[in-house]
């Protein structure tokens, strides 16, 4: 885990650079190929709002925050701060509980997000995007961004978490916030399959409804288990994903349909 976590860090920006490129040419591929559902509106004109969003968001953080949470990580390690560097456990055990605490917080942050209204006016944007695709999981209002990053780097520092697992974290959750968020189509089976332990298109997709009791339910976005657990899991909507309409949830309700 040493000799991994030193080259991740040696090499984080290629390694984030790689992967962002990576997922987001297969996805959009793999959108092309084989679409979940018809769109309403063309790429040329949502792309540029949504991957501009995204580049601003890039700049705000690395203006307001140049280390970030992988800096916060590197300094509790130097100093011995946060639970796992108080507790002798190997590397690889302390990474992968910082990835699975993580990962939680994140279920719980967006939880927040939907339940305390003036947050919600922020992360409202995200919603608004009625064509969800790949590029929905990077539009997200600069000030929840920065609210999001305040809280992540608290908790690295609280938990102690390994600086190479904090790399891996983000990337991987920038992957999965692509990945579920694609207009993509896979067999039933596999999606089946697959979301007993990943977050996929079609489960996440269900959040992203206008009907208020579906954009309550399937808050996460990589591990699937933090839904089931918390009972905010919804299986399917209720009209089916091609018939749903996406998008800020109204005040009707399944029931109303």
């Amino acid at each position: 885990m040493e000799d991994v976590g030193t080259f991740i860090l040696a090499h984080e920006p290629a390694v984030r650079l790689a992967a962002f490129a990576g997922i987001i040419a297969a996805m959009a591929g793999w959108e092309v190929l084989a679409p979940r559902r018809p769109r309403s509106t063309g790429r040329s004109k949502r792309w540029p709002v949504n991957l501009g969003i995204a580049a601003l968001n890039t700049v705000i953080l690395r203006v307001v925050f140049p280390t970030a949470a992988v800096g916060m990580a590197v300094l509790a390690e130097t100093r011995g701060w946060g639970v796992l560097n108080s507790v002798a456990l190997p590397g690889w055990a302390s990474g992968l509980i910082a990835i699975v605490v993580l990962d939680l917080s994140l279920y719980a942050q967006h939880v927040v997000f939907h339940k305390v209204p003036l947050l919600w006016r922020l992360h409202r944007l995200h919603h608004a995007d009625v064509d969800v695709d790949l590029t929905t999981g990077a539009r997200f209002h600069p000030l929840e961004i920065v609210l999001s990053m305040v809280f992540k780097m608290g908790l690295v520092v609280a938990l102690g978490a390994p600086a190479a697992a904090v790399v891996i974290f983000e990337v991987l959750l920038n992957a999965n916030a692509i990945f579920n968020h694609a207009n993509v189509r896979m067999p039933e089976r596999v999606d089946r399959i697959l979301r007993l332990v990943l977050v996929t298109p079609d489960m996440h997709r269900v959040h992203h409804s206008v009907l208020r009791e579906e954009t309550d339910s399937n808050y996460g976005f990589q591990l699937a288990c933090w839904d089931r657990v918390f009972g905010t899991y919804r299986e399917q909507p209720a009209l089916g994903h091609q018939a749903m309409e996406l998008g800020v949830w109204k005040t009707k309700t399944v029931s109303d349909r």
